[in-house]
């Protein structure tokens, strides 16, 4: 996918786990609701957002990893996968494919409000676009009213709801999706 020299958007690379897992441990408690432990944060943080996951995520054809930096460093950044659903409810939500999931999508709190958010939402879309997608999908926490705005000025609508495992407790979210 060709970005904008400018756009400080980039399709991330091997070279990029570590910035990524760094920055994923550092953004993922902000979307999680607040009776999730921070046991049960760093379970989750450690089982699936390490650098060495990040190397497989990375080496993985089906994902697309896009990482939004400044002069400072990573500030943002999207994970794309690229197969339906394993889990039929949620595959039933989906209704334009093929359809592309936004696992991840997340920015560090100093670059909340500058932009940077839209900007990668928009290098996603041309992503998805470029890919030939129909449609695109993701899930949020119900507790997350933040995001879940965000989405929405994106054009995102919720189609049903679905669970997320961190740790061991179990939390709702939303499954939003938009035609790309």
């Amino acid at each position: 996918m060709a970005l904008q020299a400018d756009s400080g958007i980039v399709r991330a690379g091997p070279a990029h786990a570590h910035e990524l897992a760094a920055l994923a441990a550092a953004t993922f408690p902000l979307a999680c609701p607040p009776g999730v432990t921070a046991a049960d944060v760093r379970v989750y943080v450690d089982q699936n957002l390490s650098a060495a996951r990040f190397t497989g995520y990375l080496a993985d054809p089906e994902r697309t990893l896009l990482l939004a930096r400044d002069g400072g460093g990573a500030i943002a950044y999207a994970m794309l996968i690229h197969t339906p659903p394993a889990d039929p409810a949620i595959a039933r939500l989906i209704t334009r494919f093929p359809a592309t999931e936004i696992s991840k999508f997340y920015a560090a709190p100093a670059a909340h409000g500058t932009g940077v958010g839209g900007a990668l939402m928009r290098a996603v879309l041309e992503s998805c676009r470029a890919r030939g997608d129909a449609g695109a999908w993701l899930g949020v926490n119900q507790e997350n009213a933040r995001a879940q705005r965000f989405y929405r000025k994106h054009g995102f609508a919720v189609a049903g709801t679905k669970t997320l495992q961190v740790g061991a407790g179990v939390h709702d979210d939303y499954v939003m999706t938009r035609a790309v």
